[in-house]
């Protein structure tokens, strides 16, 4: 029987099939009465879901990270697909195939590693040459740099996520060098490649996507320069400046101080970086949460917690009719959603600015 899949689910399609439990949260409903919030994910997606009978004696069968067997109902709740659990069970991880539950970059990962390999081969610099040529003959760093997430929950949340976001990096980097004169291309080349390159042990991703306790500890801007550095003491005469430029692109990529970048950009290069960076992390986290809610029919997504607003996911390319656009006060979260708002998440909006992924990152390990 071929596995029931998250992006397959429909509005009161019956639910029978196996899933991580990606979220477990106890809850209280208005009557008094316990209940369980679950996320479930495989590598088509996640899917929200709630138990609302025994939940204390379930409570106690399964947790975070498990494989569950789940048999419910769907239905569309406030836009978002959801299931509503008659039963669940935990199944052990031999009864599971792995590959079915950990989400994968939709580019094909021997192509990626092929773009590497010829923009590690158009680099002019015989030093950055070296140094990227030193990182990919590592066989240990390529297999963990191949398949990292590029981030926990916001951006390029798939396993060869890191590495795609870095090659798009790359490809930004290169439609800029030839708009500005004097722009060190290849600095800002391997400055894209290794900006994130301590995602490689911030983030565990062997089932699901958390922080290691060197990425809470340390994160993956400390764990990068250390990299870096180790990686140039192998290699014979690389100059100090070099060096130092380079690694001040990573310590400065997050922008400002209080998205958790230990210095503000203070090169051309790095200030390049820090604003590409940016912006395909955004993109991609925007098309995700659009991505999200092909089971609702409406033309606004669901509230973004983090920009504080919906987005339009009409764009003019499939012929649609002109609507009239709802002013801002038409469009404020329901009243549930606000009211479950905590203090918390209206003070990470308010610190929302040029990086809200990396600031959303940093409270992750908190």
């Amino acid at each position: 029987m071929s596995k029931q899949f998250i992006s397959d689910i429909k509005d009161r399609d019956s639910v029978s099939a196996v899933f991580l439990v990606k979220e477990k949260i106890m809850a209280m409903a208005k009557n008094g009465k316990p209940y369980m919030n679950l996320r479930f994910m495989d590598k088509s997606g996640e899917i929200e879901a709630k138990v609302w009978d025994n939940t204390d004696l379930l409570d106690k069968q399964f947790d975070k990270d498990d494989f569950v067997r789940v048999r419910g109902k769907a239905s569309v709740y406030m836009n978002k697909m959801q299931v509503v659990v008659a039963e669940i069970s935990k199944i052990p991880e031999e009864q599971v195939n792995l590959a079915d539950f950990l989400p994968e970059s939709l580019r094909d990962n021997e192509e990626m590693k092929q773009e590497l390999d010829d923009v590690v081969a158009a680099i002019g610099n015989p030093h950055l040459k070296n140094l990227m040529k030193a990182f990919l003959a590592d066989e240990a760093f390529m297999a963990l740099y191949c398949s990292a997430p590029a981030a926990k929950a916001m951006h390029h949340v798939y396993l060869g996520g890191l590495l795609e976001h870095s090659l798009a990096v790359v490809k930004l980097a290169n439609s800029i060098v030839p708009l500005y004169g004097g722009i060190n291309g290849d600095l800002l080349t391997v400055g894209a490649l290794l900006h994130d390159v301590g995602k490689i042990h911030e983030m565990s991703f062997e089932r699901s996507f958390d922080y290691t306790d060197a990425g809470k500890l340390l994160g993956h801007i400390t764990i990068g320069v250390e990299l870096v550095e180790d990686k140039i003491r192998t290699l014979d005469g690389f100059p100090r400046e070099l060096a130092m430029l380079l690694k001040h692109m990573l310590l400065s990529h997050h922008g400002q101080y209080e998205f958790g970048s230990p210095k503000r950009p203070k090169t051309v290069e790095a200030t390049i970086l820090n604003y590409l960076d940016d912006m395909d992390s955004k993109i991609n986290g925007i098309r995700a949460h659009i991505a999200r809610e092909n089971a609702s029919t409406s033309r606004w997504t669901a509230h973004h917690r983090l920009y504080d607003r919906y987005f339009f996911k009409c764009n003019g390319m499939d012929g649609e009719q002109e609507v009239e656009l709802l002013s801002d006060e038409t469009c404020e979260p329901p009243a549930e959603e606000k009211s479950a708002e905590s203090t918390a998440a209206k003070q990470e909006r308010r610190n929302f600015g040029n990086q809200p992924f990396k600031t959303l990152e940093n409270l992750d390990l908190f």
